[in-house]
């Protein structure tokens, strides 16, 4: 798989049937980047902005919710899968879409963004809903259901509409919680190894309720994210590493020009 600047610079091996984190250094855009090494090899999270994000796997390169413009990708090798979990603006770009798609990129989307694509994007994607599973390149892939639960925040991510992903590798299990509040279904998960929790008000949820949920699903790292927004970022990472008891929380920084979305 094509190494960028942005990958770490050494590794080392793992133990047999361990999870290995490696340190994690600042990289290109202020970003940081993690590698963890997993019996199905090394899978590198790459954070961009906000909800988008990029993952190094021995299945192939995965962008999830990629918006922003292709510029904001230019450091990393073309896509071989691109997930998006919902319509929202910064999780759904069809222009950005357009630009990012490559010669064999697979494109997986809820069926709500399925229904709204232009028709080259239409074409070649697959729609899963809520419960839903699909496998891409032996990668099994589960479509997590993602929405509101409070009243006045309901129309916001509707039950039934949004995914998040779970990832399933050899032995390694990878969790997108998309845009969601503290729901049941998140809190059943097993196995979950790395998780992205989203935290922004009132669109999803605040520290207290994801932190909550992680301390139930018990993943064995976690990256808050997603926190920032009209709500002008008022769920803090830190708070939110405090109140996690179950899991590594990872924070590295995924406004490095300090937008907001």
């Amino acid at each position: 798989m094509m190494q960028t600047r942005r990958r770490f610079l050494s590794t080392i091996g793992a133990t047999a049937g361990a999870v290995t984190i490696l340190p994690y250094a600042t990289m290109a855009q202020g970003a940081m980047s993690n590698t963890f090494e997993t019996d199905a090899g090394p899978i590198t999270v790459h954070p961009v902005s906000h909800a988008s994000f990029v993952m190094e796997t021995p299945k192939g390169v995965i962008y999830v919710d990629p918006v922003g413009g292709a510029e904001a990708y230019s450091d990393f090798p073309d896509a071989d899968l691109i997930l998006v979990t919902h319509e929202h603006g910064d999780h759904y770009d069809a222009a950005t879409l357009e630009a990012l798609m490559a010669d064999g990129t697979h494109l997986i989307t809820n069926p709500a963004v399925g229904e709204m694509l232009p028709e080259g994007l239409a074409s070649g994607a697959e729609q899963i809903g809520n419960g839903a599973s699909t496998e891409w390149e032996t990668l099994g892939i589960d479509a997590i259901p993602a929405y509101n639960t409070t009243e006045g925040r309901l129309d916001f991510h509707p039950e039934g509409r949004d995914n998040g992903y779970a990832l399933s590798f050899e032995g390694f299990r990878v969790y997108i919680s998309g845009d969601t509040e503290d729901i049941p279904e998140m809190r059943a998960l097993e196995n979950i190894d790395v998780a992205f929790v989203c935290m922004n008000l009132p669109f999803t949820m605040n520290a207290e309720a994801a932190a909550s949920a992680v301390n139930e699903f018990a993943p064995t790292y976690v990256y808050p994210y997603h926190f920032r927004g009209r709500d002008g970022g008022t769920q803090d990472p830190a708070a939110f590493a405090e109140m996690v008891e179950t899991a590594e929380v990872l924070t590295p920084d995924w406004y490095p020009e300090t937008e907001s979305l």
